[in-house]
């Protein structure tokens, strides 16, 4: 057995080489995050929460690099030969839609002149802890793009056909009838999908869609199935954020070579 465990230890070590060595991969990385708050949290909740001071620091470090933060609309603008992308974009992506992303994000996201897109679970829109549909329209004034993150976030490769459709078309037009503007995105719950619900995405009018995938995203990427890192509550600061950039880079070299 440890002769068997060492043989695997050297063929990841082999691999993980190799995958090192190859070239950058192209593509940009969409980010994963929830919650930006300094307010008491459930312990269940506070892995997904990224504290004000170290979420800036996050976005002091991207500019510091380059990169120019867009959004799906945008990319899909591009997509279609309108525009061209930045030399460095990124995607700050925001699931849920709680409160804290109105009060603190949007702030901070201001003072850094970036954007986002955040992904609401329409029916809890208004509920404590959970932004309001005028602080939705204030972040469509202020150039983030709000996107679906269905009716009730349940897993929708659970649901029967009728029921999948039901949290994606209803969660859209409640979203529009309420003075948005047009919802082109959608945020599978628990990063579930499958090619039949890219169907209805489609027929329902959407755009794109992410998933919980790490990955690089490109113009020739399924807009249905785009990948996105996770971005933590980091324990070791900057370091732990950096890490979390280069598993989409590595994940990109991975996709690569299989």
């Amino acid at each position: 057995m440890r002769i068997i465990g060492g043989v695997i230890l050297i063929f990841i070590a082999i691999i993980s080489a190799v995958i090192f060595l190859l070239p950058e991969p192209e593509g940009f990385p969409i980010l994963e995050y929830h919650q930006v708050t300094d307010e008491p949290l459930d312990p269940v909740f506070e892995i997904y929460n990224v504290p004000p001071a170290e979420f800036s620091a996050q976005l002091d470090y991207l500019q510091a690099e380059g990169y120019t933060t867009i959004t799906l609309q945008d990319f899909m603008r591009v997509v279609h030969g309108k525009g061209k992308l930045p030399d460095k974009p990124i995607v700050l992506t925001f699931d849920d839609g709680y409160e804290d992303n109105y009060k603190f994000m949007l702030p901070i996201l201001t003072e850094h002149k970036m954007t986002a897109v955040v992904y609401v679970i329409t029916n809890e829109v208004g509920k404590a802890g959970y932004v309001t549909l005028e602080e939705l329209k204030e972040m469509q004034r202020r150039g983030l793009e709000i996107g679906s993150h269905t009716s009730d976030h349940l897993p929708l490769t659970s649901l029967d056909k009728n029921f999948q459709r039901r949290q994606i078309r209803e969660s859209k037009i409640f979203l529009e009838w309420s003075g948005l503007e047009t919802i082109y995105s959608l945020s599978y719950p628990n990063g579930a999908f499958n090619f039949e619900i890219e169907e209805i995405l489609r027929e329902e009018n959407y755009l794109t869609a992410v998933t919980g995938e790490a990955g690089l995203n490109t113009l020739a990427t399924n807009p249905y199935e785009l990948y996105r890192v996770n971005i933590r509550r980091p324990r070791f600061g900057l370091t732990e954020f950096k890490f979390r950039l280069f598993k989409a880079k590595f994940f990109a070299k991975l996709r690569n070579i299989f």
